[in-house]
């Protein structure tokens, strides 16, 4: 099974089967309605259903595909599949007794799908739909058009392509604006209530989207609130386990099953020195709230700035890069790139003796040699 990171126009519809898997929020159910309207005309030939539905409490997703595919139906949209328990088994044996039809199914990016069925994860090609790139939501507000900026390209030439972009917009204002609302889509809906919203989302991932994918008492998910509570208002730090274990009355453990869930899940994001640890269950070395907008969310007018810096680092180049804590510097970037985070006076003096180390400095539009905008970054995917 393959896990991909790409823009939605890329997606390959055409493929049999497809997953979209993402944290609750970032546009998934959206996605499946926008596609079916404009590819099915003919409704009969598309079919969308969430799993959640009350109907499956005494019917099987293959009761409705058999129905459906006698009927001539040819695409079937399933959203939410983490909350039917048989669903992997159920969609291979449709995908496998029905060659006709084409299956897409969304679900919590805690789904690790490729356990749930071997025989289902050959045939799948998964998806990551994550909030919007600060290149995309320059889109969504009809302010810029840009291409994705390869890393390679940002540091090589990011005096130029900085400078041609500032010369068509003030782009450290909208950098402001997307930093405090614009990762997830729904913010147009209703600026005003957007804080609120988000704090839903993660509510919702709680109650709902985790129970559905790790047996768990509601007890232990008031303890992971306050666990969540506790790292809102410590981000960016380096984590005590054992403190924190005391905190929130968990053992060392199960602590750090939850960090690997919630991070997981969308919610908070855990960066180690070794790129195994955090698949190995061990403890993170950073633990920061997973997109700046959270940090809004939760800090109420408490936010700190070198933490939403570093927030928005690793969140746009966990899209497409392996991303780990440095001996020097903040970030180790697959292997090979340091970078040290900071204000436009940032200096190199931590990383000055590194190679491939380069800064990435907030308030500016334009960096010179390895100094390079933070807002830039925001343009990888």
């Amino acid at each position: 099974m393959r896990i991909c990171s790409l823009p939605v126009r890329e997606i390959p519809w055409k493929n049999r089967l497809i997953g979209l898997i993402g944290a609750k929020g970032t546009g998934k159910t959206t996605l499946l309605l926008q596609h079916i309207k404009q590819k099915f005309p003919e409704q009969d030939e598309a079919l969308y259903v969430s799993l959640d539905n009350i109907w499956f409490a005494k019917h099987s997703l293959w009761e409705l595909a058999e129905s459906f595919y006698t009927m001539g139906g040819t695409h079937l949209f399933l959203d939410e599949v983490h909350r039917y328990p048989t669903w992997a088994r159920e969609i291979k044996n449709i995908y496998d007794s029905f060659p006709g039809m084409h299956i897409v199914f969304t679900g919590s990016s805690m789904l690790e799908i490729y356990k749930a069925s071997v025989d289902l994860s050959r045939r799948t090609i998964v998806y990551e739909l994550r909030g919007l790139s600060f290149r995309e939501f320059l889109k969504y507000e009809n302010k810029l058009d840009l291409p994705v900026l390869p890393l390679g390209e940002i540091l090589k030439d990011h005096r130029k392509f900085a400078s041609e972009i500032c010369a068509k917009i003030k782009v450290l204002p909208e950098f402001k604006r997307y930093l405090e609302y614009g990762y997830y889509p729904y913010y147009k809906e209703n600026m005003p209530t957007y804080q609120m919203r988000i704090e839903e989302t993660i509510h919702k991932t709680l109650d709902e989207d985790l129970p559905a994918i790790e047996p768990i008492e509601y007890a232990t998910i008031i303890k992971i609130k306050k666990l969540l509570a506790t790292i809102a208002g410590m981000v960016p730090f380096q984590p005590n386990i054992a403190s924190l274990s005391g905190i929130v009355e968990i053992n060392r453990n199960i602590l750090v099953k939850y960090l690997y869930l919630l991070d997981k899940a969308g919610v908070i994001n855990c960066i180690s020195e070794d790129k195994q640890s955090l698949e190995k269950l061990a403890k993170p070395d950073k633990i920061y709230l997973e997109n700046t907008n959270i940090i809004y969310s939760l800090a109420i007018r408490n936010e700190n700035i070198g933490n939403i810096r570093e927030t928005f680092f690793a969140n746009q180049l966990r899209a497409k890069h392996r991303v780990n804590t440095a001996k020097q510097g903040d970030f180790l970037i697959d292997g090979k790139f340091v970078f040290e985070i900071g204000g436009k006076n940032k200096s190199g003096g931590q990383i000055k003796d590194t190679e491939n180390a380069f800064i990435a400095a907030d308030d500016i539009e334009t960096g010179f040699g390895n100094k390079i905008p933070l807002w830039m970054f925001g343009l990888l995917y």
